[in-house]
């Protein structure tokens, strides 16, 4: 079950304090779990990163160049357990996760 994303600081460095619904909450290390291309891009400027907002409508986290991370993901990243497989049939066929489902 998806859990919100009702709380996000940016902490420098590419780091990130998150907090859900049911009060879990802790600090994610992006610097290394994302790719700073295509979307991403403009996230690679520390300034830019630092614009994270929560989006209610969607539950999780976002930033005004349109990049977005699915909220089961970093509830996993944050809790420390396995990413949760979210493919979907449209997925590529490469075995990668669509961690940026639409």
């Amino acid at each position: 079950m998806m859990k919100d994303v009702i709380e996000v600081r940016p902490l420098g460095e590419y780091r990130l304090h998150v907090r859900f619904e049911d009060g879990v909450a802790g600090e994610i290390d992006l610097s290394d779990r994302i790719s700073f291309d295509g979307v991403f891009a403009p996230l690679r400027e520390e300034r830019n990163f630092a614009q994270v907002r929560v989006n209610g409508e969607l539950g999780t986290i976002c930033w005004p160049c349109g990049a977005d991370l699915a909220p089961d993901v970093l509830y996993a990243w944050v809790k420390g357990e396995p990413v949760p497989d979210l493919r979907s049939p449209a997925a590529d066929t490469s075995g990668g996760l669509d961690l940026y489902p639409r």
